[in-house]
């Protein structure tokens, strides 16, 4: 699917929904390092976005957390009850949410129709008025409410738990 249609969809999603958004557009970017230097715009939390599996491979989760703030795996692990969490390839990424490595973004759960992957979100993030994410494209970065993108969680029905990572 071309880019332009990936992000077409998250976008009319968004406005079914009644969500506005600041879009800022930038070069490609497939880490957080190489998107910072494009931030200067935003004024809510930058947030990375880590898509992970347990160590069967039956459960996903997408986890959501300030760039600030370090994932700690073996504690995320504990807080889980999982015997042990890995990153998913890129074939799962693709699979569950539909995206490409670097495009990793809540809205890719926009595409997991059985609702299987799990979110887990830093409760940093509550501290910050709005959010940014990938469009599910890594060209552009979207400024959303922190209580919209609450919105857009709810309405996807995936599980979700905040935690203090």
């Amino acid at each position: 699917m071309p880019v332009e249609e990936i992000e077409r969809k998250v976008l009319e999603a968004l406005t079914a929904l009644g969500i506005t958004y600041v879009r800022h557009e930038h070069p490609p970017v497939a880490t957080v390092e190489a998107a910072e230097k494009h931030w200067a715009g935003l004024k809510g939390a930058h947030c990375k976005n880590l898509f992970l599996r347990n160590y069967k491979g039956n459960r996903h989760y997408l986890v959501v957390a300030p760039v600030s703030r370090g994932v700690d795996l073996k504690k995320l692990t504990g807080q889980l009850g999982e015997d042990r969490l890995s990153f998913a390839s890129p074939e799962r990424l693709k699979r569950w949410l539909g995206v490409e490595p670097g495009s990793v973004s809540p809205f890719g759960l926009i595409n997991d129709e059985t609702r299987h992957v799990r979110v887990v979100c830093d409760s940093a993030l509550k501290a910050s008025p709005s959010l940014g994410f990938h469009p599910n494209v890594n060209t552009a970065t979207l400024e959303v409410a922190l209580a919209d993108f609450e919105r857009f969680l709810a309405w996807r029905g995936n599980a979700v738990r905040w935690l203090e990572l």
